[in-house]
């Protein structure tokens, strides 16, 4: 399999639910991505915190502080990034629109790809009507998956002691449920609607960690995916062309390959 260069350029790089703040976010992986990756621009696609799961617990640690100051170097170094806050880090959505440390704070954004397409960038959870109706459901749903987490950390911990590369059990088990895979496709229905009726030749989306480019009726919709399960990225070249990078995959990822570079933060009392 080939493993990609030091640094690889991008023209944008689209990225979201990293749920900074919980034990199941991959911030090895996604460091080492950020690593070897420059852009032009890097769109931060919502849930990047994890609000809902540090209010009930307090989790960081020194790979989660890389990841921060990796993206703030970026700010710093001429990269435009933008943030579009999710339903996860929703307690960013009441200070729009701000600038802080060369990261945008924003609602939505358009951006145009090199070969003239425009793309609508949202989270997504707006379309989700568990998530803008049942608010109950959701943390349910969330607790859930946070069950489904701790199984896939431990299946990993066994593949990676048996010399195999990480793979996503949870991800597997939800492509095998005919009830998710049926509320995938009219979520991806919806936001390519969303898009159409707003005039865009696409939309770019994260919020149901399910990485995805296709066509619907005519419209590219594109999921970036999540770096708890899939770790995976949306990246445009040069060119406009759009790819899906799968980098766990890629690049044979099976262990921590980012070392903390601080202490862990202390719970607070």
């Amino acid at each position: 399999m080939t493993v990609q260069s030091p640094t690889t350029r991008y023209r944008t790089v689209f990225i979201s639910d990293l749920h900074l703040g919980t034990r199941g976010c991959r911030s090895d992986f996604l460091a080492d991505f950020l690593r070897r990756t420059e852009c032009r621009t890097l769109f931060l696609v919502g849930d990047i915190v994890d609000g809902w799961r540090l209010k009930r617990s307090w989790y960081w640690d020194g790979i989660h502080d890389e990841v921060v100051r990796l993206i703030l170097a970026k700010a710093k170094n001429g990269t435009e990034v933008i943030y579009i806050p999710g339903n996860h880090d929703e307690l960013f959505r009441a200070w729009m629109p701000l600038d802080f440390a060369g990261v945008k704070l924003r609602e939505e954004a358009e951006h145009v790809t090199a070969d003239g397409r425009r793309l609508l960038i949202m989270h997504g959870d707006e379309f989700d009507s568990v998530v803008r109706y049942a608010r109950f459901l959701a943390v349910l749903g969330d607790w859930a998956y946070t069950v489904a987490l701790v199984l896939n950390r431990w299946f990993n911990a066994v593949r990676r002691r048996l010399g195999y590369p990480y793979w996503s059990l949870s991800a597997w088990a939800k492509r095998q449920v005919k009830g998710a895979v049926k509320a995938i496709d009219r979520f991806e229905r919806a936001l390519a609607q969303e898009a159409r009726r707003r005039g865009f030749d696409g939309v770019v989306c994260g919020h149901i960690h399910h990485a995805e480019m296709r066509e619907v009726d005519g419209i590219l919709y594109l999921n970036d995916g999540d770096w708890v399960e899939s770790c995976t990225a949306l990246v445009e070249h040069h060119d406009g062309r759009l790819e899906l990078i799968d980098w766990a995959a890629q690049n044979r990822l099976s262990h921590w390959r980012v070392a903390p570079q601080r202490a862990a933060v202390p719970v607070p009392a």
